[in-house]
């Protein structure tokens, strides 16, 4: 079987041919290391290789199925994990220079997980700086490009991890997501990556655990995605966020009918402004949902103060996880990052307090809203992928963007609200640039999110479209 044939195979059917015997772990990372040294010069979305260490964990997955040991869901998949994630003895650094040599001692749980599934780490992938901003660019790494053009950006800050996958670089790839790093890059390069409830997939090591940040999987397919989901979710007594029902849950098929299924659908959110390309392909995407039996109907959720909760919430974090590092590595921090922990700084204790109190007057708000629809969907992204000079776009339809995250309130608005959220390929420009439609669901429902996005998916086609740079 060629390179091409293998890395263009789902998650789902290399493990299954994998566990089968019909293909080794083996010949699966040696095709996927062989499109790495093809496809990552161009886009530069794996930024820490390890191709002996992934052939020899492709080897030990070989031997584990011939002496038949028990083996996990992602037996012998090729996995490469976002440069946020800890990984023992595998350099880590944020995208930053002042990590720029570091080594973590410890594993991240989400990792711990992806090894314990039987995934087989063959690398990192590129992040901006600390994850800040939906532009995957640093001074360690340079910047990751978007496999449908070259000139445009793959989106972030989980924008390795899509570019990868988009070029069938890897079958799966995790990622993090607080204002919208798995769903914009997924939009941005036409793959699938979800946002899961908060507490799904637990978070450790974390210096203050809360539902606004989480990790989640990505993946080329929905399926795959429920896949990885079910080997990376389930309870933690290290993260105190963590819910107890268990990842195997997310294994079961998810065929499902949707005739009655309520669906309130937004344009824009509020009255955000979205890129006219967007809506047109967006807007082409309803009758889909109504041909899967959906009723829907144009309605949105009330969101008034999400706006200014989420930023409060965002510069808090920011000051508590880097504070300390601004005052003794100012110099070699981004001009954004240096902004948004000194806005952190700035905050007083009642406004944090009112940002706390407001989110979760909104959670309330969200979950009535979605007694009544069950599914939500909206654009990703207000603009399809942009100049990859442009570190973040500075108006929209002529608004301008007061900082460098307004342009991301279709995803971060849904980020205050607590609930799962997908983004699915939904189609491209006119100029062929993907574009992504975002499915939120009702809190804790990241099954039915997975069941309505895998029903659009089949629907449409439009996932798995190999860009030009893939082969």
């Amino acid at each position: 079987m060629s390179e091409g044939e293998i890395c263009c195979m789902t998650a789902t059917e290399l493990a299954a041919r994998i566990r089968e015997g019909e293909l080794s772990a083996s010949e699966v990372m040696e095709a996927h290391l062989a499109r790495i040294e093809g496809a990552n010069p161009t886009v530069n979305a794996i930024v820490t290789l390890l191709p002996d260490e992934a052939m020899a964990g492709a080897r030990a997955a070989d031997e584990a199925l011939a002496r038949g040991l028990p083996v996990g869901p992602l037996h012998g998949l090729p996995v490469a994990h976002k440069d946020l994630a800890l990984t023992k003895g595998i350099r880590t650094t944020f995208g930053s220079p002042i990590f720029r040599d570091f080594v973590p001692e410890t594993d991240a749980l989400i990792v711990e997980r992806l090894n314990r599934a039987g995934a087989v780490t063959v690398g990192k992938t590129n992040t901006p700086e600390f994850g800040a901003g939906s532009q995957t660019f640093n001074e360690v790494f340079g910047e990751t490009l978007n496999p449908y053009d070259t000139t445009k950006t793959c989106g972030g800050s989980s924008g390795g991890a899509a570019a990868a996958l988009a070029c069938g670089m890897l079958p799966l790839a995790d990622g993090s997501d607080m204002g919208g790093s798995l769903r914009n890059p997924a939009s941005f390069c036409n793959v699938v990556g979800l946002r899961p409830s908060p507490g799904r997939v637990p978070t450790w090591p974390d210096v203050a655990p809360h539902p606004l940040s989480v990790e989640g999987p990505m993946a080329r397919t929905v399926e795959d995605v429920a896949l990885m989901l079910g080997a990376i979710a389930g309870p933690d007594t290290r993260s105190p966020l963590s819910l107890s029902e268990p990842g195997s849950v997310f294994f079961q098929p998810l065929d499902r009918e949707f005739d009655g299924a309520r669906v309130a659908w937004s344009k824009d959110l509020g009255g955000l402004p979205v890129d006219r390309r967007v809506t047109e392909v967006i807007e082409g995407g309803r009758h889909v949902f109504e041909s899967l039996g959906c009723r829907v109907e144009e309605a949105e959720p009330d969101l008034a103060d999400a706006d200014e909760v989420f930023k409060i919430l965002r510069a808090w974090r920011f000051e508590l996880a880097y504070g300390e590092l601004l005052k003794k590595r100012r110099g070699e921090m981004k001009n954004t990052v240096v902004w948004n922990i000194e806005e952190g700084a700035r905050l007083s204790g009642p406004e944090v307090a009112w940002a706390e109190r407001r989110r979760a007057e909104l959670y309330q708000g969200a979950r009535e809203f979605m007694d009544a629809h069950e599914f939500l969907v909206l654009p990703v992204s207000q603009v399809p992928p942009f100049e990859v000079g442009l570190r973040y776009p500075t108006e929209i339809n002529g608004q301008p963007m007061e900082t460098y995250i307004d342009w991301m309130k279709s995803c971060y608005l849904v980020t205050v609200m607590g609930l799962p959220a997908i983004s699915v390929p939904c189609g491209f420009t006119p100029e062929g640039l993907p574009v992504g439609v975002q499915i939120v669901g009702r809190p804790r429902d990241d099954l039915g999110v997975l069941q309505l996005a895998h029903a659009f998916e089949g629907a449409t086609g439009y996932g798995g479209r190999r860009p030009p740079i893939a082969g």
